[in-house]
């Protein structure tokens, strides 16, 4: 029995001096060898509970137990001493006697009391084999054996367990987990306190250690943030248990600060934040310094490449190109260059808005060198910028002045060779249709020889305004080829154009006359139709010989007028046509219509010459006939009065005679009426020969009004 609880020391010693961890002896700690269930005795010592069972108990497990829970309370609380009571209603005597012994080697400066719960009736008879009480002083506590029912007498049972008839509620899981949480975070915590110190005190030591960037070897081992949660999480839940008691389950119940460990979880708490504020500073400052160090990096790297190989580019880029194919082969050249300057710019603006955070940050001591590293870096990029810009504006400038001129050469091109083909018009309307086209084309290589000046002289100027800093060296040379290159391009369009115009004056003037002989003869062509119509008019409504004298000399005069009119029709027919010969002779042509033209405006005005005067004759005929024709009505007329005037007497005869008749006295009755009659036969007679001679006369007047008309 001594070489067995020798071996216990020796292992409990060994296991004493290990730091203990609930997480080490985890499957020991669940086999609920022992437990504290938070009950206190009468002396408020707290009760520390050995439930032995029927299967063999591990003494070596049992001490490991011991051990660990002995280590929880504080020493205040084991300076009040232990009541252990050892559950034997389900094991042997001999077993219980050696864990009362072990309790001698364990702890026994803190056990005060040992109750042994027996079984009832059962060792009554092993008492006198092996008295406790007669040992007391050896075993330093006091031993007693009693019942469970009885155990109340020495424990209130408010602070027993249910096994023992007591009210005190223990769950040992849910107070196994709460143990684990607790000292996975004190160990955590601790460690988390250990480096963070050791990182804040390194941070502390000179300013060669602030400048150090923060690395993997300076980084915690856990994340504080878990850590804090995890701590307000247990002391919120040793809180509430505190002062809530059980949350509505089946748990264990509260215990004092130190058996709960608030006070070592707030402490913790405080420290972890403290710590934790120094390290988030330090990073704070050693993230701002790296990142002041990464900027100046950054910013030499731009710096070097944009005054270095992105300089070197540009000066090696000084022409402008020859034609439209070159202009375009530079552009993309430029654009390829653009595109690696535009990496660097995007690394600039990076670059400048991170300047600009930290600026905002308003760190004095940082403050100047910042400043000064974002002029740096802004000069060298605008200028950089600048020299792009100015180089695409050249190229875009020289491409615009190559397009002009290739569209001037093409303008001139197409109007030199309509200019090379002879004018073979077939009327006047298309030679007014070519000159119209010639001088559209004239006007647009007007037009487009000015737009080529003007872009040329806006890239001479770009040219002429080109500072030395464009590329970083003196270019008048590389200049000169381009100024060069760009006034002969003008002069030679100018002179081309020039040619040109010289030709086109040329071809207008031809062009004008054989417009104007064709117009002389379509316009001698109309003067024999016009001729001709007069004379259809003349043969076909020009019949009239008139009523009477008067509307015959009228028609005489109108007649007159209408072969002046037809005068000059054949007087400007041949004008027309001896300008039609005129033209023909300069232009070297013969006329289409100059052959049978002229003959047909004779042969017209032949035949109107003879029908007019033969109308004229008609006409003069008519008004002498006219003119006898009147004489002789008047005559009748006047004859007619006189008729008139001899009937009204014969009728002042006739009714004297009558009343000389009706009269008795009157005796040559038979003279008169033979007088009478006389008279009357004479009148008759008269009257007759008035009548005939009227008939004839309007028989004359018809005849020849119906003679005028055919």
């Amino acid at each position: 029995m001594c070489v067995w609880l020798g071996l216990r020391l020796e292992r409990a010693v060994e296991i004493n001096c290990s730091r203990m961890e609930a997480s080490v002896i985890l499957p020991i700690l669940k086999k609920k060898l022992a437990f504290l269930s938070g009950g206190k005795d009468r002396r408020s010592g707290l009760i520390l509970t050995i439930p032995l069972c029927l299967e063999q108990t591990s003494m070596d497990e049992l001490s490991v137990t011991l051990d660990y829970l002995l280590s929880i309370p504080s020493e205040k609380c084991k300076a009040r001493g232990f009541t252990v009571i050892v559950d034997g209603r389900k094991s042997q005597w001999n077993v219980v006697k050696t864990v009362v012994l072990m309790l001698q080697n364990v702890v026994p400066a803190e056990v005060s009391l040992v109750c042994v719960v027996k079984p009832d009736e059962f060792w009554d008879k092993k008492v006198t084999h092996f008295c406790f009480w007669k040992e007391k002083d050896r075993l330093g506590f006091e031993v007693i054996l009693v019942s469970a029912n009885k155990l109340t007498r020495y424990i209130e049972p408010c602070q027993l367990t249910e096994d023992f008839g007591g009210t005190l509620t223990y769950d040992h899981m849910d107070w196994l987990n709460k143990r684990l949480v607790f000292e996975k975070f004190t160990k955590e915590s601790t460690s988390l306190l250990d480096e963070l110190a050791l990182i804040n005190n390194g941070s502390d030591k000179g300013t060669q250690e602030k400048e150090r960037s923060v690395d993997l070897n300076f980084l915690p081992s856990v994340d504080p943030e878990m850590v804090l949660q995890t701590g307000h999480e247990l002391l919120s839940e040793l809180q509430q248990r505190r002062f809530n008691g059980s949350d509505g389950g089946v748990s264990w119940s509260p215990m004092d600060d130190e058996l709960l460990a608030q006070p070592q979880v707030m402490k913790l708490l405080d420290s972890l934040r403290e710590q934790y504020t120094r390290y988030q500073e330090v990073c704070r400052q050693r993230s701002k310094r790296t990142q002041l160090e990464e900027i100046q990096q950054k910013v030499m790297q731009v710096v070097n490449w944009l005054e270095g190989p992105g300089s070197e580019q540009l000066r090696t880029q000084w022409g402008i190109g020859d034609s439209i194919r070159a202009s375009q082969a530079l552009q993309q050249k430029h654009e390829e260059i653009e595109s690696q300057h535009s990496e660097w710019f995007a690394v600039y603006v990076e670059l400048n808005q991170q300047i600009a955070a930290l600026l905002n940050a308003g760190d004095e001591e940082d403050l100047v060198e910042l400043k000064a590293l974002q002029q740096q870096l802004s000069d060298v990029c605008y200028r950089q910028a600048s020299q792009l810009e100015f180089r695409q504006n050249l190229l875009q400038a020289a491409l615009e002045f190559h397009s002009v001129a290739q569209d001037l050469s093409q303008q001139l091109d197409g109007l030199l060779g309509m200019l090379c083909v002879d004018v073979a018009p077939a009327d006047g309307a298309s030679i007014q249709q070519t000159l119209k086209l010639l001088e559209e084309k004239l006007k647009s290589v007007d037009l487009g020889l000015q737009g080529l000046r003007e872009k040329g002289q806006s890239l001479l100027d770009q040219i002429s305004n080109q500072a030395s800093w464009a590329y970083g060296k003196d270019v008048t040379i590389e200049n000169k080829e381009n100024v060069d290159h760009i006034q002969g391009v003008m002069e030679d369009m100018q002179l081309r154009k020039q040619r040109c115009e010289d030709m086109v004056d040329v071809r207008r003037l031809k062009m004008l006359q054989m417009v104007q002989l064709f117009k002389c003869e379509e316009d001698a062509a109309q003067a024999v139709e016009w001729l001709s119509e007069l004379l259809d008019a003349l043969l076909k409504t020009h019949i009239r010989l008139g009523d009477d004298s008067q509307e015959t000399k009228v028609l005489l005069e109108k007649h007159r007028k209408f072969v002046d009119v037809a005068q000059s029709t054949y007087d400007y027919g041949r004008q027309l046509l001896q300008a039609t010969v005129v033209l023909c002779q300069s232009l070297r042509c013969t006329s289409r219509s100059s052959g049978d033209t002229l003959p047909r405006l004779n042969r017209v005005w032949k035949q109107f010459t003879l029908t007019s005067e033969e109308r004229v004759q008609r006409l003069e005929t008519a008004v002498a006939f006219h003119s006898s024709a009147e004489k002789l009505l008047q005559e009748h007329k006047e004859m007619e009065v006189k008729v008139k005037e001899w009937n009204s007497t014969v009728e002042q005869l006739e009714a004297e005679a009558l009343k000389i008749l009706l009269s008795e006295d009157y005796t040559e009755k038979e003279h008169l009426n033979l007088t009478n009659q006389k008279i009357c036969l004479l009148q008759e007679e008269v009257c007759c020969h008035m009548e005939e001679r009227k008939a004839l006369l309007q028989e004359a007047n018809d005849f020849f009004n119906a003679a005028g008309k055919h």
